[in-house]
């Protein structure tokens, strides 16, 4: 299988895997949290997210990439995110066009955040090389462990951090649609990552490994079993979601993953 070019209908089916992974996160923590009272709902085709106020999930994805984007249109989900005091924040693929950015900028809309959208086509199963690490799909009992490893993975710089943490990986351990995976060094836990499936895109997520375990090549495992597993399913592309030249996009580049394009969010001011 050759490399698809990266073109409106490859950003089309990316942004769409990554707002219905969003979608289901919204869905699960309203089963686990019900006052927060997340919700979803679909406008001109984006998914458009509540998770909670100072949630990074609540926000749309694909705006402008399946219809004109219309001040129409910004108004129905400007009054979504209103009616629920969040902020509004689109994250826009360079395909919505120039026209879908000038209408932004118009309606006071500034830029906030930059990432890098990769993939790669999944052609075949690839083989582990450590056989001192191991990776696998943990199962029901062992949620709380991966919760407690991704939140002390993501929170060792940040530590103020943990309490969201841990109650955000939770709701990812839950989310359905998800697949857990855990990477153990000798019998040892050190890493840990998600896989979300949607229409044969893979969208890898989660990625982190605690302190005294980086750097021994469990980050690359986790990849290596996740691209296993998607091709198991049915997957035809992978997909992860990095900031500009980070440890993540490097492992990814490593692992055969190539940058898509180059993403901005955007904020509206009050």
């Amino acid at each position: 299988m050759s490399r698809p070019f990266s073109d409106l209908a490859l950003s089309q089916r990316l942004e769409r895997a990554e707002g219905y992974a969003c979608a289901q996160f919204a869905a699960a923590r309203r089963l686990l949290y019900p006052d927060i009272e997340a919700d979803w709902m679909e406008c001109a085709g984006a998914h458009v997210v509540f998770d909670g106020i100072d949630s990074p999930a609540t926000q749309t994805f694909g705006l402008g990439m399946f219809a004109e984007l219309t001040p129409e249109t910004l108004e129905t989900i400007e009054r979504f995110f209103h009616d629920r005091n969040a902020p509004v924040q689109h994250e826009v693929s360079p395909f919505a066009g120039v026209a879908a950015l000038d209408l932004l900028c118009r309606r006071n809309y500034r830029p906030m955040e930059i990432s890098n959208v990769l993939f790669q086509p999944i052609l075949q199963p690839t083989e582990e090389e450590d056989d001192r690490i191991r990776v696998r799909v943990i199962s029901p009992d062992e949620a709380q462990m991966w919760t407690e490893i991704n939140a002390k993975g993501w929170s060792h710089e940040h530590p103020e951090m943990e309490p969201f943490l841990l109650g955000f990986s939770t709701i990812v351990a839950a989310r359905e649609q998800s697949v857990n995976f855990l990477a153990e060094q000798d019998g040892t836990p050190g890493a840990v990552g998600s896989l979300s499936i949607h229409e044969g895109v893979a969208l890898f997520s989660g990625s982190t490994t605690i302190p005294e375990m980086r750097r021994r090549g469990l980050q690359s495992a986790l990849l290596r079993a996740r691209l296993r597993y998607a091709a198991e399913h049915g997957c035809d592309l992978a997909s992860i979601v990095t900031m500009p030249g980070s440890d993540s996009q490097r492992n990814a580049e490593r692992s055969g993953f190539f940058i898509a394009y180059t993403r901005m969010k955007w904020l509206l001011s009050s």
